[in-house]
């Protein structure tokens, strides 16, 4: 079993700072690099699946069954991310054209483009250990879209 400890409001802080701090370059690394973290961490807790499966367990009680599905599914999210991540997708540009008319028929010309806004507070959840958690699919996509995370983990 692993000792919690709570961290203080200065610590708390000065990883709000590296993250803001961090975020120019992730901001503006390429969709390959940023697939080739996701696909390393994938890799790095299915390597650690006979360590971490067990700890999960002995925080949550929720049988290595289920948890051994749940690592498998954080795997796929991260693996799906950095797939996004590599395509492009999280430089998007999208135009939709002005539609004529009073709304909610009509509609000015919209247009989008996927930009980072910068970190991210993720706080994970105590009942999805790994899905939901440090490394789950909503920290892969800030990931994946160039922002960076501060995570907060479910004591």
């Amino acid at each position: 079993m692993t000792t919690l400890h709570e961290s203080t409001p200065e610590q708390i802080d000065a990883a709000a700072r590296h993250a803001a701090d961090a975020t120019p370059a992730w901001a503006t690394s390429s969709g390959a690099t940023r697939a080739r973290l996701l696909r390393g961490l994938a890799d790095a807790i299915e390597g650690a699946r006979e360590k971490l499966v067990p700890l999960a367990d002995g925080e949550t009680g929720l049988g290595p069954g289920r948890l051994n599905g749940e690592l498998d599914r954080t795997a796929f999210q991260l693996r799906g991310f950095a797939d996004k991540a590599e395509q492009g997708d999280a430089f998007a540009f999208t135009e939709d054209e002005a539609v004529a008319g009073a709304p909610p028929a009509g509609r000015p010309r919209l247009a989008r483009v996927r930009v980072p806004l910068g970190p991210v507070a993720m706080f994970s959840a105590s009942n999805f250990p790994f899905a939901f958690s440090v490394l789950g699919g909503d920290t892969a996509a800030a990931l994946a879209a160039g922002c960076t995370v501060v995570v907060k983990a479910h004591p």
